[in-house]
């Protein structure tokens, strides 16, 4: 269920009924309960000159029509994004990732894809990856420069 809550700054999708709106916010579920809603032409106005990609109005006309424009309208801007339960991936899992390939990474490749400076690369190797993590990083000069790549754990 689609539930708006209109308030001073503006229209906001909820999923659940609210607990309590704040003084100066309306709770609308359907088109009858927007018509009901004590909303002013002017903050109607308001309102329908917020949303996106709509033709912007300087007179209220018909209040009845303005509602209806208004609630066809929010009805059909899209959902927000569902909040997900999956975590992204860390900045160090991404890393990681990168030097368990076969092809490895370079410092420059690493700093680039993560948008660091090569000395938080480097920083990340030292410190994090080899003291902190206890991997073994391995290295070797290929064409395209020194490439590091996760090394398989020694056998006990």
């Amino acid at each position: 269920m689609r539930i708006y809550i209109i308030g001073n700054d503006g229209i906001t999708l909820c999923r659940e009924p609210p607990a309590s709106v704040n003084k100066g916010e309306v709770a609308v579920a359907s088109r009858e309960e927007l018509h009901a809603a004590r909303l002013s032409g002017k903050r109607l106005l308001a309102l329908w000159n917020a949303l996106p990609g709509v033709e912007k109005q300087t007179k209220v006309g018909d209040r009845d029509t303005l509602i209806d424009q208004l609630w066809s309208a929010i009805e059909a801007l899209p959902d927000p994004e569902q909040p997900s339960d999956t975590k992204r991936p860390s900045k160090q899992a991404a890393v990681i990732a990168m030097l368990q390939r076969a092809e490895g990474a370079t410092v420059d490749e690493v700093a680039s894809v993560m948008g660091w400076q090569r000395h938080t690369v480097r920083g990340l190797f030292s410190g994090t990856l080899k003291k902190k993590l206890g991997l073994t990083l391995a290295s070797a000069t290929e064409e395209r420069g020194r490439v590091y790549r996760i090394a398989a754990p020694e056998p006990a």
